[in-house]
C-alpha cells in the first residue's frame, strides 16, 4: 500500500481523508470533530442538526404552526439553530487548526437561508467550508465567497461540472476546496443519476472521474484542486492505483459508512446493532424518494413497503375508452368513476380482498391501493408537511413557487422524508424507517477490524484506513 501523505485542500494541510455528512442527525459535532482532529477534514451535517437545552438533552423538532409556511419557518430556525450548536461543539473538539465543514443539500428546505444563517452566527467564524450537492446549487460559490468560506461542490458528472463552472463558479476559483465526485451507483443517499444513465447498469467511476478531471483542466483550474471520490470508498488498497495518478491529478476520499459504526457516531445503539448484519445485495437503489432523486438505503421493511405499494397500481381513465372499458368497483366510496382494463379490474379486486381497501389518486393518472390505516396515515404526513425540501412530490410542497405548491397531486408512492430520518436517528428502529447507507456497507459483517463486536473510535479507524483496510 502507498503511504497516504497530507494533501493541500482548503487552505490547509490535511490528510485525503473526508468525512462524509449524513443527512439529519447522523453526523454532528462530537463525530466530526473528532474526524478533523484525527487529521481529515470533518463534516458537520447542518440538515436538521439538533439542538439542545440547557441541561445538554436534545429539543425535540415539533412543529407548532397551523399552515405550512408556519411550519417551513420554524424549520428553517431549527435547522440554523442545530447548525450552530454543531458547529461549535466539532471545533471545540478538534481545535482551532482543524478543518471543519458544513454540508447541505441544495434540494432542502431553506438551504440558503439556513447556510447564511450559520455563516453569519458566532459559530461563523468556526467553519473553514461547505459541502454542497443534492441539485445544482449555483448560488453557492457566491455565497462562499461573501463570507470567506471554501466550497466543495457535489457532483455526478463532468457534464454537471462543466455547467456549474460556466454559470457561476469560474466567477469565484479562488474559494473552490475541492470537486466531490459522488459516484450515482456506489453512494448511500441521494444520487445524481441524469435521465441517460441506467440505475441498474453501474458505470465503471475511473472514467467518469477522469472526465471531471478534464473538465476541470479546461477551465484552468490546478491539478493541486484535489477531486474527492466519494462512493463504493471501503478498503484504500482498492484505490492505490487512483493515488499519485497524473490523469487523475490529487485525490481525496470521502467515507460515509464506516464512521456510523464508532464510538463517537451520533446514531442510536439499535442503529449501530443492524450495520454489523447487512450483507452483500441488502442496499436497493430505489426511486421512491419525495426529492424525485433516485437515492440508496437498506432493503427495510420500510423500503419494500414502498415497493409492494407501487406495485399495487393500476392506471385509469374518467371516461370510458377503447381499452378501459371496465368500470372499477372497488376502493373507493362515493360516486366516483374510473375506467380500467379488465386484468386490472381483477387485480384491483384481489388486492381488496388482500385489505388493501383503499385507492389513492396519484399524479399519474394512477391508483394505488393501501389499507384503510396506511391511508390515513400518508393523508396526515401529507397535510402536516413543514417544507422540508425545496419541492417536494409526497406532499406537493414547493419552497420557490407561488402558493407553495408544485400544482401536481400529492403522491401516496412516496413518504415524508423529515418525518422517517428523525426517527431513525432518535431512537426508532431501523426496520420501520429509511436508512440509509452505501453499496460497501456490507462490509461491515466481512472486515475483520470489526470482529466480536469491536466499535472503534473515530481514531482508530481513520488509523486503520491508512493502513488500506
Amino acid at each position: 500500500m502507498k503511504a497516504v501523505n497530507t494533501i493541500g485542500m482548503g487552505g490547509h494541510d490535511v490528510l485525503p481523508l473526508v468525512e462524509g455528512g449524513k443527512g439529519v442527525s447522523a453526523t454532528n459535532g462530537m463525530s466530526s470533530g473528532a474526524w478533523a482532529a484525527a487529521g481529515g477534514i470533518g463534516t458537520v451535517s447542518a440538515v436538521n442538526a439538533d439542538s439542545y437545552d440547557e441541561d445538554g438533552n436534545i429539543i425535540p423538532q415539533i412543529y407548532h404552526g397551523r399552515t405550512r409556511d408556519d411550519r417551513h419557518e420554524e424549520l428553517v430556525k431549527y435547522g440554523i439553530d442545530g447548525g450552530v450548536e454543531q458547529v461549535k461543539q466539532a471545533r471545540e473538539l478538534a481545535g482551532p487548526d482543524a478543518v471543519i465543514n458544513v454540508n447541505v443539500l441544495w434540494e432542502m428546505g431553506g438551504a440558503q437561508r439556513i447556510l447564511e444563517g450559520i455563516f453569519e452566527s458566532e459559530a461563523g467564524a468556526l467553519v473553514d467550508g461547505v459541502t454542497c450537492g443534492a441539485g445544482m446549487p449555483y448560488k453557492l460559490a457566491e455565497i462562499s465567497a461573501t463570507h470567506g468560506k471554501y466550497y466543495y461542490p457535489i457532483i455526478s458528472s463532468g457534464r454537471a461540472f462543466r455547467a456549474l463552472w460556466k454559470r457561476s463558479y469560474s466567477k469565484h476559483p479562488e474559494w473552490l476546496g475541492a470537486v466531490v465526485y459522488e459516484d450515482p451507483w456506489l453512494a448511500g443517499g441521494h444520487n445524481g443519476l441524469s435521465n441517460a444513465e441506467d440505475p441498474k447498469v453501474p458505470q465503471d467511476p475511473y472514467p467518469r472521474v477522469k472526465e471531471v478531471r478534464d473538465v476541470m483542466r479546461a477551465g484552468g483550474i490546478s491539478d493541486d484542486v484535489p477531486i474527492i471520490m466519494a462512493g463504493g470508498v471501503w478498503y484504500l488498497r482498492e484505490w492505490e492505483d487512483w493515488i499519485g495518478n497524473p490523469e487523475l491529478g490529487t485525490i481525496a476520499f470521502q467515507f460515509g459508512s464506516r464512521p456510523l459504526l464508532t464510538k463517537e457516531s451520533p446514531i442510536p445503539e439499535i442503529w449501530k446493532e443492524r450495520l454489523p448484519l447487512l450483507k452483500e445485495g441488502d442496499i436497493l437503489l430505489h426511486p421512491f424518494s419525495p426529492t424525485g432523486f433516485y437515492s440508496s438505503a437498506v432493503k427495510t421493511p420500510f423500503l419494500m413497503e414502498m415497493q409492494h405499494r407501487s406495485e399495487r397500481q393500476i392506471a385509469f381513465a374518467t371516461v370510458q375508452c377503447d381499452h378501459r372499458t371496465h368500470k372499477l368497483d372497488v376502493g373507493f366510496k362515493g360516486n366516483k368513476t374510473f375506467w380500467v382494463t379488465k386484468d386490472d379490474l381483477i387485480h384491483a379486486r384481489g388486492w381488496v380482498a388482500q385489505g388493501y381497501t383503499d385507492a389513492m389518486k396519484t399524479p399519474d393518472d394512477t391508483l394505488v391501493f393501501e389499507t384503510e390505516e396506511m391511508a390515513k396515515i400518508l393523508r396526515k404526513d401529507q397535510a402536516d408537511c413543514m417544507g422540508c425540501l425545496s419541492q417536494c412530490k409526497f406532499s406537493s410542497w414547493a419552497e420557490h413557487n407561488e402558493k407553495h405548491s408544485t400544482g401536481r397531486l400529492a403522491d401516496p408512492r412516496s413518504f415524508c422524508i423529515q418525518k422517517t430520518l428523525q426517527d431513525i436517528a432518535h431512537g426508532g428502529d431501523p426496520d420501520d424507517n429509511l436508512m440509509f447507507a452505501g453499496h460497501s456497507a456490507h462490509h461491515f459483517s466481512t472486515d475483520p477490524f470489526y470482529s466480536n463486536g469491536f466499535v472503534p473510535t473515530v481514531k482508530q479507524l481513520v488509523d486503520r484506513i491508512l493502513t488500506g483496510d
